[in-house]
C-alpha cells in the first residue's frame, strides 16, 4: 500500500476528499476529484450539450476553478471511456493543466482526435489496458474491464492511504459482449474481499428493474429487417457505438450490401476504430457516397449519425432533402437508439419526416433496435455484492436517480449514514471510521460560446432568451448637446418584436410617447440625463406591454449633436 501522505503541517493526513464537479444531479459533464493530502487525481472530464434555455451556447463544461487553485496537487486525469460526457472537456482542461491523462487504446485515440480539432498540443496521453496499474502520488490505480456501449470502457480501483475506492464508470454486466471480453467480475470481487472503503457507481438505469440486454440480442432484429428490405437500408446510431456498427456491417455484408458511412463523427470514429482493429469491415466493402450510384438500392447499407434528431446530422439532412441521399419510399430506416431525455421532440420530428417520404421506419417503440450501455437494478445489486463497500456515493444521474440508487444501497446493507447524495461541489470527507459532507467548493457550469470560455453568464443568457422570445425594440433620440432640446423625431427600429409594415399605428404611437418623455432632457441638468434614459426605458416597457402583452428588450440610445 502507498505511504500515507503528510499534510502541510507535517502531520499524517487521514481524510480522503471526494468532490464531484459534474455528473451528479445531471446526465453528463462527468468529473470527480479524489484528494488526499498533497495529491489529487481526477476521474473523467466531460461535457454536456446545452439546453433550450441556453441560446447560442455550444457546449457546457464543469467549473474547474478548484483545480486551478490546487493545480500543484494534480497528478493525473483518469478517463473511464471515450464518450463525450467523459472526455469532451479535456481540450479545455489540458490548456490549463499540464498533467498526464490515462485511458485505453480507443479512448486515447478519440482524445487525440479532439485535441487535434481544438489545436491542443503537447498533451501527455498514456495508453493503458484493463489490468494495468499506475502509481500517482499517494494513489495506486488499477483499471478494470467493464462492458458499456463503447469499446475500451474501464472501471477504477483507486487505492488510497485509508482504503480502496471503486469507481465503476459507465457499465453494465454483459456476459456475451460483442468483443468477447465480459466485465471482470472477479477483479471487483477481489477488492470486495480485501475491503472497499467507498463505491461510486453509475446510476443512469437505476429506475429499471431486471438486467440490461446483451448487445448481441439486437443482432436478430437487424437480420429480420434486412431480409424484409426491398431497397436501401439506412441505420442511424451513435457514432461511438462501435459494437452496434460492427453488427450492422456484418448483417449488411451477409446480405450482399456495401457500407457507406455518413455524418462527420461517424466517418471519423469509424476510421479511428478500423485503424485500431475495433472495427473489422473489408476495405473494398466501404464506399463513398458518390459511388452509390453504381449499385442497386438493394445492395446499399448506409450507417449514419442522427439518432437523436440533431438538425445537422446525416439522417436529418436526408429527411429534409438537403443531403445527396434523399429518402424514398423503398428505403428502410432503422433508428438504433433511444431518445436521450430532452431530445424526444427532435427524434419524433425526424420520424414523422421519414414516414412522410414513404420510408419504412423502425424505431425503439416498434422493435428491439437498441440496448442500453448502463446497468439496471439487478446488475447494480451485483456490484454491491461484489464490492461490499463501507461508504456509497451514487454518481452519473439526475437527482431522482441518485436517491433511488441510495435506497438500493440501503437495501443491499450499506448503512444509511454511510450513503452520501451529493450536489456539484460537495466535499465528501471520509476516514476509516466515519464520513460526512464537509462543505463545498466552487462548482457549476462553464458555458462555451465560440472561442469564449466562461464569458457568458446568467445576465447574457437572460438577454438572449428575451431576444429569442420577444425581440428587440430600439429607440434613437437626437438631442442638442448644450440644452437637451429634441432635434428630430425619435427613430424606432424593431427586430423580432413586430412586423414594421403591419404595425405602423403602434410605432407611430410609440414614437409620439417617446417624444413626450424625451422633453424631460430640455428641463433637466446634464447629470440627470442617464436617469431620464432609464425612465424612458421603463415607461416604454409598460406602454408596449399594455399594447401587445409582450416584453421586448428595449434599448434607448441618445445622440448628442
Amino acid at each position: 500500500m502507498p505511504a500515507r501522505a503528510a499534510d502541510k503541517g507535517g502531520k499524517l493526513a487521514s481524510k480522503l476528499k471526494i468532490i464531484p464537479l459534474g455528473g451528479v444531479g445531471e446526465i453528463g459533464k462527468n468529473m470527480t476529484i479524489l484528494e488526499y493530502g498533497k495529491d489529487i487525481v481526477v476521474v473523467d472530464c466531460g461535457l454536456i450539450f446545452p439546453d433550450d434555455d441556453m441560446p447560442g451556447i455550444d457546449l457546457v463544461i464543469p467549473d474547474m476553478s478548484y483545480l486551478e487553485k490546487n493545480a500543484e496537487k494534480l497528478r493525473a486525469i483518469l478517463v473511464t471511456h471515450g464518450h463525450e460526457d467523459h472526455i469532451g472537456a479535456l481540450p479545455f482542461a489540458l490548456k490549463q493543466f499540464n498533467v498526464p491523462v490515462y485511458g485505453t487504446k480507443l479512448t486515447i485515440a478519440l482524445i487525440e482526435h479532439k485535441l487535434e480539432e481544438e489545436h491542443v498540443t503537447g498533451a501527455q496521453l498514456n495508453r493503458i489496458s484493463p489490468g494495468d496499474s499506475v502509481h500517482l502520488g499517494c494513489f495506486n490505480v488499477e483499471f478494470i474491464k467493464v462492458s458499456h456501449s463503447i469499446a475500451g470502457a474501464v472501471g477504477l480501483a483507486i487505492t488510497t492511504p485509508i482504503g480502496t475506492v471503486i469507481h465503476t464508470g459507465d457499465f453494465k454486466v454483459d456476459y456475451t459482449p460483442i468483443d468477447g471480453e465480459p466485465i471482470d467480475v472477479a477483479r471487483f470481487a477481489h477488492y470486495g474481499t480485501k475491503g472497499v472503503l467507498a463505491l461510486l457507481s453509475d446510476s443512469t438505469n437505476v429506475e429499471l428493474s431486471g438486467h440490461t440486454q446483451s448487445e448481441r440480442e439486437i443482432g436478430k432484429t437487424f437480420e429480420h429487417y434486412f431480409e424484409l428490405a426491398r431497397g436501401r437500408v439506412i441505420v442511424s446510431t451513435f457514432a461511438s457505438n462501435i459494437y452496434r456498427i460492427q453488427q450492422v456491417a456484418d448483417v449488411a455484408l451477409a446480405s450482399g450490401r456495401v457500407i457507406c458511412f455518413q455524418g462527420r463523427s461517424m466517418v471519423n470514429i469509424a476510421k479511428i476504430a478500423s485503424e485500431l482493429g475495433y472495427l473489422n469491415i473489408p476495405e473494398e466493402s466501404i464506399v463513398e457516397v458518390e459511388r452509390l450510384k453504381n449499385y442497386r438500392d438493394a445492395q446499399v447499407c448506409v450507417i449514419t449519425t442522427g439518432s437523436q434528431g440533431e438538425p445537422m446530422s446525416g439522417l436529418s439532412r436526408m429527411a429534409n432533402a438537403s443531403h445527396r441521399l434523399i429518402i424514398n419510399k423503398d428505403d428502410t430506416v432503422i433508428i438504433s437508439a433511444s431518445a436521450i431525455p430532452g431530445n424526444e421532440v427532435y427524434v419524433s420530428r425526424i420520424i414523422n419526416q421519414l414516414f412522410a417520404h414513404g420510408a419504412n421506419v423502425v424505431y425503439d417503440r416498434m422493435a428491439d433496435v437498441h440496448v442500453s450501455g448502463h446497468a439496471r437494478r439487478e446488475e447494480l445489486k451485483l456490484m454491491f455484492t461484489l464490492t461490499k463497500p463501507k461508504y456509497f456515493i451514487p454518481v452519473h444521474g439526475e437527482m431522482r436517480h441518485l436517491y433511488q440508487h441510495a435506497n438500493l444501497a440501503a437495501e443491499m446493507g450499506v448503512e444509511r449514514e454511510n450513503i452520501f447524495i451529493t450536489e456539484l461541489g460537495n466535499v465528501v470527507e471520509l476516514t476509516r471510521q466515519r464520513g460526512r459532507i464537509a462543505g463545498a467548493v466552487p462548482a457549476g457550469s462553464v458555458m462555451i460560446d465560440g472561442n469564449g470560455v466562461g464569458d457568458i453568464g446568467s445576465v447574457v443568457l437572460r438577454d438572449r432568451r428575451i431576444l429569442s422570445e420577444d425581440g428587440l425594440f430600439t429607440v434613437v433620440i437626437t438631442i442638442k448637446k448644450q440644452t437637451g432640446e429634441l432635434l428630430a423625431a425619435p427613430e424606432i427600429v424593431s427586430r423580432g418584436f413586430v412586423y414594421v409594415k403591419s404595425s405602423e399605428e403602434l410605432l407611430s404611437e410609440s414614437r409620439a410617447y417617446v417624444k413626450e418623455l424625451a422633453a424631460q432632457f430640455s428641463t433637466a441638468h446634464k447629470s440627470e440625463w442617464s436617469s431620464i434614459k432609464n425612465n424612458i426605458r421603463a415607461q416604454l416597457k409598460n406602454f408596449l406591454y399594455n399594447k401587445t402583452k409582450r416584453r421586448p428588450m428595449i434599448l434607448v440610445i441618445t445622440t448628442e449633436v
